[in-house]
């Protein structure tokens, strides 16, 4: 069975940084596309950012890209992302999920990802 948690979320001053990790079990990690999403109050799941298993393609929404960086232990079976230059609005719950690399077209949609992390308040405050 596929789990995923996640840990390092709280509470960050604008401009300051947080890691977010994601500990896989159930599946090796390498064998499956990896993403990271965020939910505002009630909108829907934005993909932040997300790594392709087929041939590696590495993706950042335009938001996020030259803060965030996505990265992977596939030693410990741990997703990261380090989160530098938070902005105010970057507060949100951040999940990370995963998908059979067959199901990843590359545009790090939520509907692509099978399997969901619990999520993890990120809040930035100016």
């Amino acid at each position: 069975e596929v789990q995923l948690v996640e840990s390092g979320g709280g509470s960050a001053q604008a401009g300051g940084s947080l890691r977010l990790s994601c500990a896989a079990s159930g599946f090796a990690l390498d064998t499956y596309s990896l993403g990271w999403f965020r939910r505002l109050s009630d909108m829907g799941y934005e993909g932040i950012s997300c790594i392709s298993e087929s041939d590696g393609h590495t993706y950042y929404t335009p938001d996020v890209e030259g803060r965030f960086t996505i990265s992977a232990d596939n030693a410990k079976s741990i997703l990261y992302l380090q989160m530098d230059n938070l902005k105010p609005e970057d507060t949100a719950i951040y999940y990370c999920a995963v998908t059979p690399s067959y199901q990843y077209t590359g545009v790090c949609k939520a509907y692509e990802f099978t399997s969901w992390g619990q999520g993890t308040q990120v809040t930035v405050s100016s």
